[in-house]
């Protein structure tokens, strides 16, 4: 060798657990010859044909190279076993080579690294410990007994099952079997934790024997292969596992069940560690096939570490009770179509009040490529409980691998109708655009999206049969100041001072369109729906009173922005919604299928005034108060206020609120919609003749809307010296306006434009 070896303080040994596919593992420590290295597999020497060693001589040692790759989930040790031998022999007078003398004590030092990890395993005294004998007594005296030791700490036989005390003052003796019965594990119903071993019956009779005794049970190390479902009785104290359970029975079964019914509820239990894998990832076609069950839980912990390959990863169920008022840590929740179910069986049941933390949800990115997946689902039973409400998640991931593929891949699945279910920190990669599906009446939800691969525009996806909305999406890693602020539309804060007397029994407000329950004719447009004045409008102290099927709206463009909120100061008013497409034309029901949708009640279709209105009034005793409004991906433009339906009630103020990150123009006072404008503007092209000293010369301007009792004005474009402009409302629709000349001269003003202007009392 070029350089001798260096022995490093280093371990000579390492471990791996198999894969299935890796057929390179790598030692980190020395060897002098190839055959100074063994391999085993699940603690088998294999033979020196079964593999190949490369590094032999390097101080950074080398690899192994087997011609099979292990079954997953064997074990594999390297370890360094030098011959106990010496092969030099230095001679008297002889020539001592540093070489040799380097080699010589560097398998000195291998051979004390190996004694020191041999010793690493066995039993004996501390340093600090005082003299002690720990030799063994003979064969005949200890045979049939029990090693341990006497009051002087010296090794000694006992009988078999002697009685034994806690090394602390106030400890009592107690027999072995007594003590052995305070703990429960796998291992004492003969479990193995091989991989390969069907340990379910074993399982099974610890987990009964948990029930019936009221203990904790615990699973060990190892991997606990299962050809049976199993279920854990809600009369034991709770779960603690440090391996996991290979699930390798029939599909279309649930592979651990945590809680057997209504006998004994799961109250306070602690449930630690529960790891449930699938021999074979399912097709996600059979939602009967469940990896862990939890089945009326109150007030418990439950940690699971990971779930990997059902159709359903983990389903948190009520069904003789509820699931409420429980913390439940999340893992590794992998390959699975569904991650978290949660669930109701009966409608006496319920799943309420649940706080989850973390979760990694994830998917092979050649896992059932053509299958919808979810990562979390509310849902029920036909009949059963659907109110699910105040489920509070913190930092879920989700990594489900449906972008650019022939599938749908969303991390919130809403199929009830769940209230104040708040996610904050999720994070979002290789998803659909969506934060959360809702296809029922879900509402008030918060989802804060952390970060997502999709960047900030990330929405909620309403289905055809979503009943409610109103839902919140925080994107915080986009702008976030902006978007924690509405955008006000509208702003009305004084009906009574908007209002606008277009004549002597029509009434008009600013920027509001006036609207009526009965439109006569067969009105198809904007236009012919949204009136600047009509009757009927009763004016108070403080705003005005709808009677008579009168309604007030806002009119909006919606072509970009969907998501509105209106705020009323009224008499638990009605709301309303009508709706046109982008060339102004009325969309009505059923034809386009529904329009319009609110977040805390059901907006109905109304066929006689044409418009959607709320199935129940704005009220804060039914909390219906405060609702948003999502109009359909076809409607550009809408009206959005409240109408008189069954009684007469004041409105008082009206605001329209809108997302920050859109700008919807209010649409008034242009020539197609000419409500909502207390200015009235006109001018024309006059050339006035010569107005002799104290004359004057009139001419009429067209004003449509103007009428006796405005206050109008006049002016001239041209230089006016001498000559005063007046101007009054000659008839309805007609400024008439005055030049009179102050000059003791004529004046012949040149040719310009005469511009009027009404202001509407």
């Amino acid at each position: 060798m070029a350089e001798h070896i260096r022995i490093g303080d280093i371990a000579p040994r390492v471990h791996y657990a198999a894969d299935g596919a890796q057929t390179v593992f790598v030692y980190p420590f020395p060897i002098f010859e190839a055959s100074d290295l063994e391999l085993r597999i699940d603690g088998v020497a294999q033979p020196a044909s079964a593999y190949a060693v490369s590094g032999a001589g390097s101080s950074n040692g080398g690899s192994v190279t087997l011609a099979v790759a292990p079954a997953a989930g064997s074990r594999l040790l390297l370890r360094r076993v030098l011959p106990v031998q010496r092969i030099t022999d230095f001679q008297p007078n002889g020539l001592l080579r540093a070489a040799t003398l380097n080699e010589e004590l560097d398998r000195q030092v291998a051979f004390t690294q190996e004694l020191r990890e041999e010793l690493t395993g066995t039993l004996r005294a501390s340093p600090n410990d005082l003299p002690a004998s720990l030799v063994l007594p003979d064969k005949a005296g200890r045979a049939n007994r029990v090693l341990g030791f006497d009051s002087l700490g010296n090794a000694t036989a006992l009988p078999r099952d002697p009685v034994m005390q806690a090394p602390f003052g106030g400890a009592i003796p107690r027999s072995i079997a007594d003590k052995l019965a305070e703990r429960l594990t796998a291992r004492d119903f003969g479990a193995m934790g091989d991989g390969v071993t069907d340990d379910g019956p074993a399982l099974q009779a610890a987990m009964a024997a948990a029930g019936a005794s009221g203990k904790f049970l615990e699973i060990g190390e190892g991997t606990h292969r299962t050809t049976i479902p199993l279920v854990f009785p809600g009369a034991s104290a709770g779960l603690v596992m440090r391996g996991s359970i290979l699930y390798a029975g029939p599909g279309g079964e649930t592979a651990l069940t945590i809680g057997d019914g209504a006998a004994v509820r799961n109250q306070a239990k602690y449930f630690h560690g529960i790891r449930v894998l699938r021999a074979t990832i399912t097709d996600w076609l059979d939602e009967r096939d469940i990896g862990v069950l939890l089945r009326n839980l109150d007030s418990c912990v439950v940690e699971v570490r990971q779930v990997e390959g059902f159709t359903i990863g983990i389903r948190s169920l009520g069904v003789e009770r509820g699931v409420e008022d429980s913390n439940i840590h999340l893992g590794r929740i992998v390959n699975n179509g569904i991650g978290l179910d949660v669930r109701t069986q009966t409608a006496g049941a319920w799943n309420t009040s649940v706080r989850y933390y973390g979760g990694h949800f994830a998917h092979g990115q050649s896992v059932n490529v053509d299958r919808d997946r979810y990562g979390v689902r509310f849902s029920a039973e036909p009949g059963a409980y659907v109110a699910h409400n105040r489920h509070v998640f913190h930092g879920p991931a989700f990594e489900l691998q449906s972008r650019d593929k022939p599938c749908t891949g969303i991390p919130f699945l809403m199929q009830v109708n769940s209230r104040a279910v708040m996610v904050y920190g999720m994070r979002m990669e290789g998803c659909d655009p969506f934060v959360a599906r809702h296809t029922a009446g879900a509402q008030d939800h918060v989802y804060e999206v952390a970060w997502a691969s999709q960047g900030y525009n990330v929405s909620i996806d309403y289905a055809a049969t979503a009943t409610r909305v109103g839902s919140v999406v925080r994107a915080l890693h986009q702008a976030v100041g902006h978007r924690e602020a509405l955008r006000l539309v509208g702003d009305i804060p004084n009906l009574r001072a908007a209002a606008i007397r277009w004549s002597a029994t029509e009434t008009g407000f600013e920027k509001l369109a006036a609207l009526s329950t009965n439109v006569s004719g067969s009105p198809t447009t904007l236009p012919q729906f949204s009136f600047k004045a009509l009757d009927n409008y009763t004016l108070t102290d403080s705003g005005v009173l709808l009677t008579g099927g009168r309604a007030l709206g806002f009119v909006v463009d919606t072509r970009s922005c969907k998501e509105f909120a209106l705020a009323v100061d009224a008499d638990e008013p009605r709301l309303i919604v009508q709706c046109f497409d982008a060339a102004m034309t009325l969309i009505t029901e059923p034809l386009h299928g529904a329009q319009v949708r609110a977040s805390g009640m059901s907006m109905a279709w109304a066929e006689t005034p044409r418009w959607w209105q709320g199935n129940a009034d704005n009220a804060d005793a039914s909390l219906t108060r405060l609702q948003t409004l999502r109009v359909g991906d076809g409607v550009a433009y809408a009206i959005i206020g409240v109408a008189r339906l069954a009684r007469d009630y004041e409105v008082r103020a009206m605001r329209l609120y809108c997302d920050p990150g859109f700008a919807p123009p209010l649409l008034y006072g242009q020539p197609n919609l000419p409500h909502g404008k207390r200015e009235l503007v006109a001018e024309l092209a006059w050339d006035p003749p010569s107005i002799a000293a104290g004359g004057s010369a009139q001419i009429g301007v067209s004003v449509p809307g103007v009428h006796t009792g405005d206050f109008v004005q006049a002016a001239f474009s041209r230089p006016t010296t001498g000559i005063v402009f007046h101007a009054n409302v000659g008839a309805d629709g007609l400024i008439t306006v005055t030049a009179w000349n102050r000059h003791t001269d004529a004046i012949d003003l040149a040719a310009g434009t005469i511009r009027v202007r009404a202001v509407k009392a």
